[in-house]
């Protein structure tokens, strides 16, 4: 269920586990122009990874390089504080959270990726998310498109800035996939949201 009433603060830190997604909304000019083209107010997303010094842990795939950051302060970058919290449908075992935890490990300290190629040696924020809990427990959080069938579901967008972005080449046929995708996932469901509220 979708709980829009409270605050960071307000919510029950004993209800999150490792494996729980973190979906925000960075006020950044290329995420925002990932949030038009998506339809959708998010624009980042993470995971969590551990429970630390009173603090949950959220691993993460960000500029410049992948890392781990205390959930409090990943919320605080949020648009006016909004962010959702979301968690696999499949209830996950203690072998499957060490797992996740040694997929998000792995992938520490790599650069991130602007051209949001899903087969580059960098990484990008969904992709982390999409690559750890493919491999470590087998089920796929998002869905892996093209920028042609992603771009055109919105045909009001314009593309001139991907167009600006790509100098000149929109890559059509590269794969990428989305924070967007992966928080309309029929994998996973809500625990808590909090929503950006502008129309975009």
């Amino acid at each position: 269920m979708k709980n829009t009433q409270f605050s960071l603060q307000d919510l029950d830190p004993s209800i999150l586990r490792v494996g729980d997604i973190v979906f925000i909304r960075i006020d950044n000019f290329i995420f925002n122009k990932v949030a038009k083209a998506t339809l959708l107010w998010v624009n980042h997303v993470g995971i969590i990874v551990g429970f630390k010094n009173n603090e949950y842990w959220v691993a993460e795939s960000t500029i410049p390089v992948s890392k781990i950051t205390p959930l409090s302060k990943f919320i605080a970058r949020s648009k006016d504080g909004s962010f959702a919290i979301a968690r696999l449908k499949q209830p996950l075992t203690i072998a499957q959270q060490v797992k996740i935890v040694q997929a998000s490990k792995k992938r520490m300290s790599i650069l991130y990726d602007t051209g949001f190629n899903l087969r580059s040696s960098r990484q990008f924020c969904s992709r982390f998310v999409y690559e750890v809990m493919k491999e470590a427990i087998g089920i796929e959080v998002g869905q892996v498109e093209s920028f042609q069938k992603l771009l055109h579901k919105n045909p009001d967008y314009g593309l001139k800035f991907w167009k600006i972005w790509f100098l000149g080449c929109i890559p059509w046929q590269r794969l990428t996939v989305t924070p967007a995708s992966q928080y309309n996932s029929p994998e996973i469901e809500f625990i808590y949201e909090k929503p950006y509220q502008e129309i975009i």
